[in-house]
């Protein structure tokens, strides 16, 4: 019984010691939980503050940078506004400028006007009072006549008729004598210009007939589209090319006349473009025009570089190249000067080879002989110096440019090849029907109309045109006013006929004109 008792204290015992263990341990365990735990807390709290403080600084340097990025903005937007600000003050300047430059130019024609009215309100007084004056001197010369004389006022009248009757068949019998010396003095002389005059006509019409080119018209309407309103296409395509365009009664054709195939080409085509696009009015003249021009130099280009193979030769720099091709509009004597250049390209290659010379360097002499007529309408001077300057320029061999400046003679010939190039060129001429020298003597003084309008200042360009009855000047506007303008018309029409010799009358028409451009935005 005890050792039950016993058993049982034992076992009690051990359960209340097992429980105080087992309190303690748990107490210990919960402890070091505790620690730990504020343990990763605190380490928690260090890394958010690191991180906290990193992500205050990448967001104060973002803030920095886009303050700076909107700083750099606004400076820009302020300089653009800035500029902008100035241009407008500059345009508004000039505009200024413009007007106060009218409203100077209109009070010195309204300060000249009323100078002019009362310089002619004080010779009117004076003519006045000068009429008066004399019919009153009259008046007592008659009646001191009438004393004097004895006669009345109607006896001297018919006396003083039949004096001067008798004086003016005396003075008329001596004028007649005079002509009828100056007549048979000078009648050799006449029948000459009565010759002349007649080759002038003939050479008209041959001109005409060598320097026009019709272009088709879908229909007769396009006449009227042709002209424009108050004439103002047809007024902006003659000053665009410089030709004379005719629009008459001759059904489904318009005429194009100039006596420079550069000219009457560009002319034509651009009409045709015209037509086919069917918007005709200035501005889009003015861009076919440009346009054709361009189309035709890129054309010449071609045109010279077939020459030149067709010549068989090479290494010719691309400006002769063009310019050669550019002869295609020219004619010399009714020749034309590119088929001209290869017919004395192709006789000189004959003569050379028959002469044991090079016939590749005969025909390149041959070929750009007449090179400087390319330009000769341009540049002063003979077309033998130009064209010899030219092929010096583009550094052609000297004996090429020998033989271009010494094939008429101006120059001594250095080489044999100057001297067939120059008998290949006679041959040339001289062929029967290769010239018509009364077409040249034509053309000659068509361009002596416009050199002697081109010699003064001011002058931007000049057109012979209506067979070289009418010359058509435009001017500067910048340095001819409207006053000098009149001036200028009178001094040339003079100078014209100082210097030229010609029938009838030639129309001197000089034309200014001013454009303002101004941009909206």
């Amino acid at each position: 019984m005890k050792d039950i008792v016993l058993m049982i204290v034992l076992c009690a015992g051990g359960f209340i010691l097992g429980g105080v263990i087992g309190a303690i341990v748990s107490y210990i365990i919960t402890r070091r939980s505790q620690e730990k735990t504020i343990g990763n807390a605190k380490q928690l709290v260090e890394n958010a503050k690191k991180e906290a403080e990193e992500i205050r600084r990448s967001v104060e340097v973002a803030a920095k940078e886009e303050a700076i990025k909107i700083k750099d903005e606004a400076r820009q937007e302020a300089e653009r506004l800035k500029e902008e600000l100035k241009e407008k003050e500059k345009r508004l300047q000039r505009r200024e400028d413009a007007l106060e430059q009218k409203v100077g130019a209109l009070s010195r024609k309204e300060q000249a006007l009323e100078r002019a009215e009362h310089d002619l309100r004080r010779r009117q007084s004076e003519f006045e009072a000068r009429k008066k004056e004399l019919e009153s001197l009259i008046d007592k010369e008659k009646e001191a006549l009438e004393k004097v004389s004895g006669l009345s006022r109607e006896e001297a009248k018919k006396v003083l008729l039949e004096r001067i009757s008798k004086e003016m068949e005396r003075e008329s019998e001596e004028i007649v004598a005079r002509y009828v010396e100056k007549a048979n003095e000078t009648a050799e002389i006449k029948a000459r210009e009565i010759v002349i005059s007649a080759m002038q006509r003939i050479a008209v019409e041959q001109a005409q007939e060598l320097s026009v080119s019709t272009v088709d018209l879908p229909n007769e309407e396009m006449k009227g589209r042709i002209i424009g309103r108050e004439g103002r296409n047809i007024k902006a395509f003659e000053k665009a090319t410089g030709v004379d365009l005719i629009v008459d009664d001759t059904p489904g054709v318009v005429v194009v006349s100039s006596f420079d195939g550069m000219r009457r080409e560009v002319a034509r085509r651009a009409m045709e473009k015209l037509i086919a696009d069917g918007r005709i009015h200035p501005a889009r003249i003015e861009e076919i025009v440009e346009a054709t021009k361009k189309a035709l130099n890129e054309q010449m280009q071609k045109d010279g570089n077939d020459a030149c193979n067709e010549a068989g030769i090479q290494g010719v720099h691309p400006r002769l190249v063009a310019l050669l091709g550019r002869l295609k509009f020219r004619a010399s004597y009714g020749q034309n000067m590119l088929a001209h250049s290869l017919e004395v390209s192709y006789i000189s290659g004959i003569l050379a080879s028959e002469l044991g010379l090079d016939a590749k360097l005969a025909r390149r002499c041959g070929l750009l002989h007449d090179i400087g007529k390319a330009v000769d309408q341009e540049v002063e001077g003979s077309h033998q110096s130009i064209g010899a300057d030219l092929a010096r320029r583009y550094k052609e061999d000297e004996i090429v440019v020998n033989s271009i400046a010494s094939h008429h003679g101006d120059e001594p010939p250095k080489s044999l090849y100057a001297v067939l190039v120059a008998v290949a060129d006679a041959v040339s001429a001289a062929r029967p029907g290769a010239r018509r020298e009364t077409l040249e003597k034509y053309i000659k003084r068509l361009e002596k109309l416009e050199e002697i309008a081109k010699s003064f200042e001011g002058v931007q360009s000049a057109y012979a045109i209506q067979a070289g009855r009418e010359v058509r000047i435009i001017v500067e506007p910048e340095k001819i006013t409207d006053e000098k303008a009149v001036v200028l018309a009178r001094d040339i029409a003079k100078k014209i006929a100082s210097e030229l010799t010609f029938a009838g009358e030639i129309k001197v028409t000089v034309m200014r004109e001013t454009r303002v451009v101004e941009i909206a935005r």
